[in-house]
């Protein structure tokens, strides 16, 4: 598998199946993990870390998921544009981009699963799963770990867990999270109250690509926020009570708008989509915040569009998607027009 390829497909995060996939984009779990031999990625020298890249591409190489490998990367040798595109594809963390020295992603074909090598921690295992399905995600990376840990050595402590790079990572080294679009909540300014909730849950509220983003397209990621002193059944349980929580909250506040701003709920929606469909040039921000708008009007039934169309376009509308669809670096004007081109081609059949 090349980069080249995954451009002309979608992750099975995006295709719109699985339970509240309406409302739950994906289900995401990520575990952080570290060899006991070795110092922490960010104090390894250049020697140290192509010997762990080399130790764990090999182990990695081993793994098989649903009987098919894996294809690893190695991300010294790809270009600033290849990396966009993977952050993009939440296939790898914009920092593991941005580093420097020996590293690599391993993804296989669904893209599932998405293995970051020599990143903040040595090895950042991830499983994406299209809806809420966070128990499946869970049984996946839980095998893959397992696989993993036969023939190596984590650094472990018996009063810690496992030891990470940043402290609050330490103990389960797991990051749980669904993302979420809640159009409704934001619509009837409600969703800084679920926000406020979530906190008291010991939950945390991130935007699109995690940490440090913003929230844009009424997309929200919730993750738990504590690993250590919590098992990993007691952080999943803590988000599947949540999770239908804040389902409800979105599903009830969706029939509040119908029932009672029906025209102008109407009227957001098919302006976006005429937008959408004659814009010359068109912005990321712009795009995801239309596109969000069309997403609400499929799901409340006012749009005929497939539901994974309209989540793949949130991710192959972004620049280095584009440029890949280009196959050429485009200048930021002429990304707008070349978004705005991709966009009606998407759309021109929709009413």
């Amino acid at each position: 598998m090349q980069i080249n390829e995954l451009s002309g497909q979608a992750g099975e995060w995006l295709k719109g199946e699985g339970p509240e996939s309406d409302i739950i984009i994906s289900s995401r779990i990520r575990f952080a993990r570290n060899l006991a031999d070795f110092p922490f990625t960010n104090r390894a020298s250049a020697e140290q870390k192509a010997e762990i890249a080399e130790i764990l591409q090999e182990r990695i190489s081993k793994l098989r998921v649903n009987g098919e490998g894996l294809t690893y990367f190695d991300l010294s040798e790809l270009g600033s544009l290849d990396m966009e595109f993977l952050v993009e594809r939440h296939l790898i963390s914009k920092e593991h981009a941005e580093a420097e020295g020996a590293r690599g992603v391993a993804i296989n074909k669904e893209e599932t699963v998405s293995i970051m090598v020599n990143e903040e921690d040595h090895l950042r295992i991830q499983v994406m799963k299209s809806g809420f399905q966070l128990g499946e995600t869970w049984e996946i990376i839980d095998e893959l770990d397992d696989a993993i840990d036969r023939e190596l050595n984590y650094a472990f402590s018996p009063e810690l867990g496992y030891l990470t790079a940043c402290p609050t990572n330490v103990g389960t080294g797991m990051r749980a999270s669904v993302m979420m679009h809640l159009p409704a909540l934001l619509f009837t300014r409600q969703i800084d109250k679920v926000i406020s909730a979530v906190g008291k849950m010991n939950l945390v509220v991130r935007g699109l690509y995690g940490e440090g983003t913003q929230y844009a397209g009424s997309l929200y990621q919730i993750s738990n926020q504590v690993t250590l002193g919590k098992s990993e059944a007691e952080i999943l349980d803590n988000i599947v009570n949540t999770v239908p929580q804040i389902v409800r909250y979105e599903r009830r506040a969706r029939e509040i708008l119908l029932s009672q701003n029906r025209a102008k709920l109407e009227d957001r929606v098919y302006r976006s989509l005429g937008m959408l469909k004659s814009a010359r040039t068109i912005s990321s921000a712009e795009t995801i915040t239309l596109l969000s708008h069309l997403r609400l009007g499929i799901n409340l039934g006012l749009i005929e569009m497939g539901i994974g169309q309209v989540n793949e376009l949130f991710i192959r509308a972004l620049p280095a998607h584009l440029q890949k669809l280009e196959g050429k670096e485009l200048e930021p004007d002429e990304r707008d027009s070349a978004r705005a081109t991709f966009i009606r081609m998407n759309l021109g059949d929709v009413q």
